[in-house]
């Protein structure tokens, strides 16, 4: 699957679950871990481990397998590795200190905000 075509499950699924603030950022050129990266917000632990856990599920029902998912036993930031797509879900305090957005978008233009 194209990392579009996961893309567009993603946010989906985030749109479903009611997650916050949803960034997509294409990283390609910046990083060779992954061409896409998904950042959204959840209002507690409870709902960022939901999102988490919905993501990598319907990656897998798409036919993408998470490489790896981790964070959701704490579930103040959760990550779901889909190889070209990378999920960070976060709380609002967490995603505020770490600031990945801003991290990933040094120099561009502008970011893709969905």
């Amino acid at each position: 699957m194209q990392p579009e075509e996961l893309t567009e499950v993603i946010l989906k699924t985030l749109d479903d679950m009611k997650a916050q603030d949803v960034k997509v950022l294409d990283v390609r050129g910046k990083t060779s871990i992954t061409d896409i990266m998904i950042i959204a917000s959840g209002t507690s632990d409870r709902h960022v481990k939901s999102l988490a856990d919905s993501v990598a599920f319907q990656a897998k029902q798409a036919g993408e397998t998470p490489l790896g998912v981790e964070g959701t036993t704490e579930g103040e930031w959760a990550l779901v590795d889909l190889n070209g797509v990378v999920v960070h879900v976060m709380q609002p305090k967490v995603r505020d200190f770490y600031q990945l957005e801003r991290l990933w978008t040094v120099g561009d233009q502008s970011s893709d905000d969905h």
